[in-house]
Parts: structure tokens; sequence; C-alpha cells
């Protein structure tokens, strides 16, 4: 979940985006996260022990938290470039629903499916919607986070950019381990706070994180998946998820549509839609589930959505459309549907997404490795143009061109 962007603060997708093959956001060098002397943050400490004992936590806790806590520049390095807010709806949908993560998604479905049942029986929340939020924030898991939570919550709150929210994230954790559920030193996640399978921050954790393994403790750290899926299934439950209707579906929208009445301010029904020309992109009617909206984020031309009542509970969870669409996409790719009907144009290079692709595989082969071919332009595949045409003696740009395609070969 994402922290900039979340209404009520539930945790930071961004962990989707890291790693990703063509060169997506990098985290810090791991030197960064270590904790570094910093007087002026010791100093906030003390002032914040203060307040922390006014809300309830007592000194014991506090003590311990931050026995091995301190300033992480890391954190703050992150904090100023989260570049993966800028990525192209079409960038968006080829990290979020990749082969790669299509595929697991399928597998950890069928590996957890009896889990899964009990979940979607008990708050009425799809199994294939919950994968696919435990895909885009945490890659299934693999990428939990291994960042100390109160060292990084810290960190922000004395940063001062977001003091406040960052200080009640703060407070928040320490109630989590006063309440026992997780000791300090296993209490780690991502740069911003956000923890575990489902990326809950600490606020959101203590109102919606439920003990569905019946341990007495609500664990969405462990390796075992159950208490952090079924946490997300109840957070989507008690914003208003409605069993058995779509999220929404990709459409067609005919020539000369008035791009006008795209986006969520304008509601019509799916009888009023369809007598404007909107029609499924996989054809067929449109499916009548109440009012609903066309989303048309890339503009004319390119993919465009028809979405429903429970597109508005997945951004509860994270309040930005791309991630709604790439939930909703990736959780129907995960049950079996298809890619994208829908093609995105050129990009601002001239480059198509199979462009891009190929430009990855022509590198690579050359010697020079964009660890992977997805389509998307991230550091890696920069990193491997400068490369390249520093060996071969042209000007040094670090970006794509139909020019350097062509050079290639094929």
């Amino acid at each position: 979940m994402n922290i900039t962007r979340r209404t009520a603060g539930l945790g930071l997708a961004a962990a989707f985006l890291t790693g990703c093959t063509g060169g997506g956001s990098q985290p810090a060098a791991p030197g960064r996260m270590r904790a570094v002397a910093n007087p002026g943050f010791d100093t906030w400490v003390q002032g914040f022990r203060t307040r922390a004992a006014a809300k309830g936590i007592d000194p014991q806790v506090l003590s311990r938290a931050f026995r091995g806590a301190g300033y992480l520049p890391g954190v703050i390095e992150r904090d100023r470039n989260q570049t993966e807010f800028t990525r192209s709806l079409e960038d968006y949908i080829a990290i979020a629903a990749s082969d790669e993560r299509v595929a697991t998604g399928r597998s950890m479905l069928k590996r957890h499916g009896a889990l899964l049942a009990r979940i979607e029986a008990k708050y009425g929340v799809e199994a294939r919607v919950v994968t696919a939020i435990w895909g885009l924030e945490s890659r299934y898991g693999a990428r939990r986070g291994d960042v100390p939570v109160i060292s990084a919550l810290s960190t922000l709150a004395y940063d001062g950019r977001r003091g406040a929210f960052f200080e009640s994230q703060l407070i928040a954790a320490l109630k989590i381990v006063q309440n026992g559920d997780v000791p300090p030193e296993r209490m780690t996640g991502s740069w911003a706070g956000a923890m575990g399978h489902t990326q809950f921050i600490p606020t959101s954790y203590l109102a919606y994180a439920v003990d569905f393994t019946g341990d007495g403790r609500r664990d969405i750290w462990s390796d075992d998946p159950a208490d952090a899926l079924a946490s997300a299934a109840a957070y989507l439950s008690r914003s208003g998820w409605r069993h058995g209707q779509p999220w929404g579906l990709e459409v067609a929208l005919p020539q000369g549509f008035d791009m006008g009445l795209t986006g969520r301010g304008t509601s019509r029904s799916a009888g009023q839609w369809a007598a404007l020309g909107v029609r499924p992109a996989a054809g067929g009617a449109l499916p009548d589930h109440g009012s609903a909206s066309v989303l048309a984020p890339a503009g004319p031309g390119a993919p465009a959505f028809l979405v429903f009542r429970n597109f508005g509970v997945i951004l509860r969870y994270n309040n930005a459309e791309k991630y709604g669409i790439g939930v909703g996409h990736l959780s129907d790719r995960i049950a079996g549907g298809p890619p994208l009907f829908g093609r995105f144009g050129p990009d601002a290079t001239g480059l198509t997404l199979d462009d891009r692709k190929d430009l990855q595989a022509r590198l690579t082969r050359a010697g020079f490795d964009t660890q992977g071919a997805d389509g998307v332009i991230g550091d890696n595949t920069r990193a491997a143009i400068t490369a390249y045409q520093r060996a071969k003696g042209l000007p040094v740009t670090g970006t794509p061109s139909k020019a350097l395609l062509a050079r290639l070969g094929g």
C-alpha cells in the first residue's frame, strides 16, 4: 500500500516495483540503510520519549525498541527519490502483470488454495484479488522489506517533511510491540515503515490486522502468510467489498468518444455507457453491476476500463488509479484471463513496448545486460545503453531510440 497517496494510510506499494527486470527503481545501497551517528536525531528521540509516554507507551517498551535504533540516511534518500510514481500506465501494467508475476500468482493461488478459500469464506473477498494484492505489495512475500521499522519511522519523523504523520506511525508501531504481536527486532519492513506480506503501515495494522491462525498474535511478518492475507481481506471487507462483483473490465471506446466523460467523477449505468458506444474489449455486452465510470489514463487510442464499486474499494487500499487497475488486471490474469486487448502507442522516443523489449534483448545479446526484457526502461536498461554507447564511441545519452535499436541489428 502506498503511504504517499493512501487516504487512511496502509503501506507502500513501491515494493512491487523494486528490482523489476528492465531496471526499475533501485533500493538504496545496503550501507545507506545502516544507522549513523546524528546528534540532532538523538536529541529528537529524547523529546519523543516524553510524547510517547503521554500516548500510553510503557518506558520499558520505549527503551527496548530504541536500543538498536538509529538514524538511517538511506531512508531519507528513498523518500526524496520516489521515481516509481511517475511511471506510465503501460510501464505499470508491464511490471504489475508481467508474465513472471502472473505465473507466480497462479502458482501461489494453487499452493495456498485451501487457506485462501477459508479467507474468502470468512471475509467475502475473492482469493484471486487477495493474491493479486499480495503479488503487487511484496512479490508474494519475496520482498517484505528488511529495514528496521522503528529506525525508519523515527528517521522520517525526525526529518520533519511529514513529521506528524510518521510520528503517528511510530507511536502505532510501538503499540504493536507493546501488545506483544512482534518484538522490535523482528519488526522489519520497507524504508517507509510498510510491513509484512501485504505491506500494512502501523496505524492500519492496529485497525485491521487479524489473527487468522488463532495463535494469539497478528503476525504479518512470518513466512506463513495466513495472518497477512486475511488482514488484507479484512481491510477490503470492512471497506465495502462486494463478493461476486468485478472490479471492472477493459472496454473499447468508439471513434470520437467524448474523453471529457472519462474519470471517476462521471458515473453512468451500463446501459447508458452502451448507448454511447462503449463495448467490452473482449466482446459481448457490458455487464451491469451498478453505477460505473470509464477510465482512460493513457488517453485516446490506449486501453480503457469500465470500473465498478469494487474498484473504489481497492483504492481504499491504495488511492492511485494505476494501482487499482494493476490489482484488478493482475487478479483477472491470475484467474486465467487474457492480457490487455488494447495497445499503447509509441512513447516519446517513438518506441512501442515491443520495440523496447527488443532493444533490451539485443543489448543483452551484445553483452550489455539489461537484467531482463520487460519493455520498461529503468536504471538497468539506461546503464546498459550508457555502457554500449561508451564502448562504441557514441555520444553517451543513456536513452533509448529507434536509431539505437536499428544499430543493434536483429
